[in-house]
């Protein structure tokens, strides 16, 4: 009933104070009324006094009632209901090339490249709510996982489902990674167009060379963020597939093309990262989001609803009420 209730001019509840001082006015002008007789004996008076004599003080507190409930009505109770709206100011849309070759599962992050990665990622999008966000995925070749959508449900998804799987040729096309993200930007209308690529090796495979891609990205005003994820030396990775589909491990040197990483980033206006550890992963993700902030405009709707007509409703069924009271009851007591 009191919820979000407010009151829009708080003073007058200062006025308050006056019913303590009506209250010792009350009894000092009683005391002062009641005649004093000094007598030797009461016994010959047996008369009790009536119950209207005693209820006498009811129509002052009726009228210490009324003036508590108008006091209140002029401090004007009402409830507001807020309402949010968020608009983007200055959109972003973002595209994550997620590398999903087997090297991927090296365990030199925990609990493995890829699963760090995601969760990273995971994170990452859900401090975006103002932007929109695809994601691609790569090895050999690419392909989109998801087209660049605002329904972060969508992408979280299928991030989650994102996985090392022989569908993909195996390899590391960096060329054709980058080439499919920026296919998804690069008819967007969005203000800033970025995609964040991630890597844990050199450009194997594809048809599609890095160097056309991120001439391609330029071209559309895409930048590019790019990422190196592994240790440095070697890392405990897969070298061949067991009978019963698992993985063979074994020490493998880590081998990330940098130098072409730096010039993909340094041709598109983005930055290169490397990541040797869950931690400085976890890092990159947060200084990229720092260096692509979405400016939100937030909106906020009141609707109030007046509370103080009941009690000014109630004040005056009150005061009549006191008034019928006095003339007919109480009046041989006034």
């Amino acid at each position: 009933m009191f919820e979000n209730l407010i009151f829009e001019d708080p003073q007058f509840f200062w006025l308050l104070l006056l019913i303590p001082l009506a209250v010792a006015w009350y009894i000092w002008q009683r005391n002062r009324q009641t005649a004093v007789l000094r007598i030797s004996s009461i016994q010959g008076f047996k008369a009790n006094p009536g119950i209207l004599g005693k209820l006498r003080p009811v129509l002052f507190f009726l009228r210490l009632l009324v003036l508590s409930l108008v006091i209140t009505a002029l401090a004007r109770p009402r409830s507001v209901d807020v309402s949010t709206r968020s608009s983007s100011t200055l959109g972003i849309d973002i595209v994550m090339a997620i590398d999903v070759s087997a090297s991927m599962l090296a365990r030199d992050l925990e609990p493995n490249r890829l699963e760090a990665t995601k969760n990273v990622a995971a994170d990452f999008i859900k401090n975006r709510p103002g932007d929109r966000i695809g994601l691609v995925v790569y090895a050999g070749e690419s392909f989109t996982k998801t087209p660049i959508t605002s329904d972060k449900s969508i992408v979280l998804s299928s991030l989650e489902d994102v996985k090392y799987n022989n569908v993909l040729e195996n390899g590391t096309a960096i060329g054709m990674g980058l080439a499919t993200a920026v296919n998804r930007l690069k008819d967007s209308k969005a203000e800033s167009k970025v995609i964040i690529l991630l890597t844990d090796g050199m450009n194997n495979a594809g048809f599609i060379e890095p160097k056309i891609a991120s001439e391609l990205a330029l071209e559309y005003g895409i930048k590019t963020y790019t990422i190196g994820v592994g240790s440095n030396g070697t890392a405990l990775s897969p070298i061949a597939i067991r009978p019963d589909g698992s993985f063979q491990y074994g020490r493998v040197p880590v081998e990330i093309d940098e130098d072409l990483l730096k010039e993909i980033a340094q041709d598109t206006g983005g930055k290169y990262f490397r990541a040797t550890n869950n931690e400085k992963l976890e890092e990159i993700y947060e200084e990229i989001d720092s260096l692509e902030k979405t400016e939100i405009e937030e909106f906020k709707f009141y609707n109030y609803e007046e509370k103080f007509r009941p009690l000014i409703l109630l004040a005056g069924f009150l005061l009549i009420f006191e008034v019928l009271l006095r003339f007919t009851f109480f009046r041989s007591f006034i």
